[in-house]
């Protein structure tokens, strides 16, 4: 019965994705226009390929944004280290996920965007590709791309499969849920993140003997390389403040640099060798902080405009994508945001804890949460939540000025992620390798 009601879901899922198909178009080009895809790869948005498909069995990973793109990374090379004779697709959906993802990507592996979930994207970017297993991450549940596949034979695996809880609760309602039940039927495995994770794809019908555990993928960081302007860009940074004291704020969103930014002055009073680094999740973000307080006279560096620290230059801005993992080892101190304001879900905490960094984060963290009581269940000092402004300036200022105490939280937290990161690309691998590839590929 739930079955039934699923695929006559998909149907209307799938009619409406054929009517609404010119209103997308539309709202592709503006998108376009705006900057935020693409300008000449936009038309592989609707399936329609830049690249040539190779002779042969192939695989196709999808992540949608940044994070779970890199997460990918680690896996894929595992996939070509132990199945050279696999050709590897990647998709993302998002242009600042194709702007750093490509430059990490192994050699050989093809790049392309992921199509829209509509009927005649999806239809003609698996005809032409046809792949033989499909590996989605974490949350990427469309009808058209699911259930296209599975009727093509095409085996599905989900990994780092999470769910928030608002998408939760919208699954979970009955004209969602057999949709849902169905979609999630189509997967040969699903590794969740956490237990919480788990518990919510089975009251969603998924099938338990699909569900496994490896553990958090986003914990596995790896050092994808760095070029030789690169790594003299980040030494050169690593010189200028090589006499200051410094913290940095990583991934904040917009209206998080006013929590920032007030910290910062207060810090300052006790601190004026203090340098604070502000790395905003989107660039364009990053150059509106800076102009804003150029504008008020205060002496702020650029990064985007090779400006360098001077005596005078008390904040730093980074507006630029695919550093911050290396920009995490030229400070001591990493307040991770998206964390600070309500309706923000937190980012990935444990690249800077892999850069030896004390962590700081605050109360809003969404899926992250997982990741944070893990830490902290290791050691508690791996990880500061912090609620607040007045909480996170306490905070910092006891780190700036005890060296010992600073010192203890970043080993903490370096060891916390390293333990927590043991094993988990192999037992990824194991099971996928074990469940899907050898029944597809053989």
């Amino acid at each position: 019965m739930a079955a039934t009601k699923g695929k006559l879901l998909y149907k209307v899922y799938r009619a409406l994705s054929y009517g609404l198909s010119p209103l997308l178009y539309l709202h592709l080009r503006w998108r376009v226009l705006r900057g935020l895809e693409h300008p000449f790869r936009w038309p592989e948005r609707l399936g329609r390929p830049s690249h040539a498909r190779p002779p042969g069995p192939l695989l196709w990973f999808h992540a949608v944004s940044l994070g779970e793109g890199l997460a990918t990374i680690p896996i894929i090379k595992q996939c070509i280290q132990r199945r050279p004779d696999l050709t590897i697709l990647m998709t993302t959906t998002t242009y600042s996920a194709f702007q750093v993802v490509k430059n990490c990507l192994p050699t050989g592996v093809i790049y392309q965007f992921a199509p829209l979930d509509t009927a005649a994207a999806v239809d003609t970017f698996i005809e032409h590709w046809k792949p033989k297993v499909i590996i989605l991450m974490e949350s990427e549940l469309w009808p058209n791309l699911i259930l296209g596949a599975s009727k093509r034979g095409i085996a599905m695996a989900l990994l780092n499969a999470r769910m928030s809880a608002m998408s939760f609760k919208r699954w979970s309602t009955p004209v969602f849920l057999p949709l849902v039940s169905f979609m999630l039927s189509k997967f040969s495995l699903i590794l969740p993140l956490s237990n919480l994770q788990a518990i919510r794809f089975q009251l969603l019908q998924a099938s338990p003997p699909t569900i496994s555990f490896a553990g958090d993928l986003k914990f596995a960081v790896e050092d994808v390389g760095m070029s030789e302007e690169e790594i003299k860009k980040v030494e050169d940074l690593r010189a200028q403040l090589a006499q200051r004291q410094v913290w940095m704020a990583s991934s904040i969103h917009r209206g998080e640099e006013e929590v920032i930014l007030e910290v910062h002055k207060m810090l300052l009073e006790a601190h004026p060798n203090l340098v604070t680094v502000i790395v905003p999740r989107y660039p364009q973000h990053g150059k509106e902080i800076a102009l804003e307080m150029k504008k008020e006279g205060q002496n702020v560096a650029l990064r985007s405009q090779g400006e360098n620290i001077t005596s005078g230059t008390n904040v730093y801005v980074v507006d630029t994508l695919g550093e911050l993992r290396y920009l995490y080892g030229i400070t001591s101190i990493a307040v991770v945001g998206g964390s600070f304001l309500p309706g923000f879900a937190g980012h990935n905490i444990s690249e800077a804890a892999a850069a030896g960094c004390a962590v700081l984060t605050g109360p809003y963290i969404g899926h992250f949460s997982s990741m944070v009581v893990k830490m902290q269940q290791f050691n508690p000092m791996s990880v500061l939540q912090v609620h607040g402004k007045l909480e996170l300036e306490e905070a910092l200022r006891n780190l700036l000025k005890d060296d010992r105490l600073l010192e203890a939280h970043r080993m903490a937290a370096k060891h916390a992620q390293q333990a927590l990161a043991s094993g988990i690309i192999v037992g990824t691998w194991n099971s996928l390798n074990s469940i899907v590839l050898r029944s597809a590929f053989g």
